[in-house]
């Protein structure tokens, strides 16, 4: 249970999160199509980056943008993580796209088709479950034992599609689901990256930016995982007002920094 003094700031910080949000919704909405993908494309490569750091990965701009950026011939094989990073990007994609579509709700089969364009090479086994706990692993919080991870994803498919679930403001939304969902931790590798392309899904579905959990926050985000989905809370609360206030700042500045049309004598 939160203590009174932690709710109330909890509290505070959504009413700040919603202002910010509900500026950025209304900006977006007059913004210049062509400087809003650009920002769109420079966020996807920044959320690229963090996440991958999340996994112990150091990805540079230049490799990420090789492996992105459709204009660009590159040589995979100088690109390690080449293929990963398509990968990801190709299922933020998807997720963005799901987001729109009302016919498409989210649900559990999602988590798994996102988890599936991650994992091309597990599509054909169909999607197992892990069989064991991994002893090496970036994530050192509880996790399900193996014949649990059914069952429990059965009552998270549930939780999801229940209506009361659909009530609660979408920010604490993904962060429950977050936290459940690692705490079951269904599969050995890509796990974290899909549950986090996932609950970004869930945010830009509920009219909110992209939240990008940065590097320098990866202790805190281990951590996180711990305990209540409080503390990932935070975090998310945090993510989505950046971005938000980012996207802003950078219109604001553009404008400034545009040439002022001569009125006419």
């Amino acid at each position: 249970m939160l203590r009174y003094k932690e709710t109330e700031d909890i509290d505070a910080r959504f009413t700040e999160v919603d202002r910010v949000s509900q500026a950025w919704r209304a900006r977006i909405a007059s913004i210049n199509p062509v400087m809003r993908k650009e920002f769109l494309q420079r966020l996807r490569i920044s959320l690229i980056h963090h996440d991958a750091a999340l996994e112990g990965d150091v990805l540079s701009y230049s490799e990420i943008k090789a492996a992105i950026d459709p204009t660009i011939i590159s040589d995979p094989s100088l690109i390690p993580a080449y293929d990963e990073i398509k990968r990801f990007n190709e299922a933020c994609d998807i997720a963005q796209d799901l987001a729109t579509n009302k016919k498409k709700p989210f649900k559990f089969e999602t988590i798994r088709d996102i988890y599936g364009v991650l994992t091309p090479d597990e599509k054909p086994k169909g999607l197992p479950y892990r069989k064991e706990n991994p002893l090496h692993r970036l994530y050192y919080h509880d996790i399900a034992s193996p014949e649990k991870i059914a069952p429990a994803l059965k009552k998270l498919a549930e939780w999801i599609d229940d209506a009361t679930t659909k009530q609660v403001h979408p920010i604490e939304r993904v962060a429950v689901l977050h936290t459940r969902f690692m705490a079951i931790f269904p599969w050995a590798k890509e796990s974290g990256r899909t549950i986090r392309i996932c609950t970004n899904l869930l945010l830009q579905e509920g009219g909110y930016p992209v939240a990008v959990i940065h590097s320098i926050d990866r202790q805190r985000y281990y951590e996180s995982l711990r305990g209540e989905p409080s503390g990932l809370l935070s975090l998310y609360l945090e993510a989505v007002q950046t971005t938000a206030e980012t996207e802003l700042r950078l219109y604001e500045e553009a404008e400034k920094s545009a040439p002022k049309k001569r009125k006419r004598a």
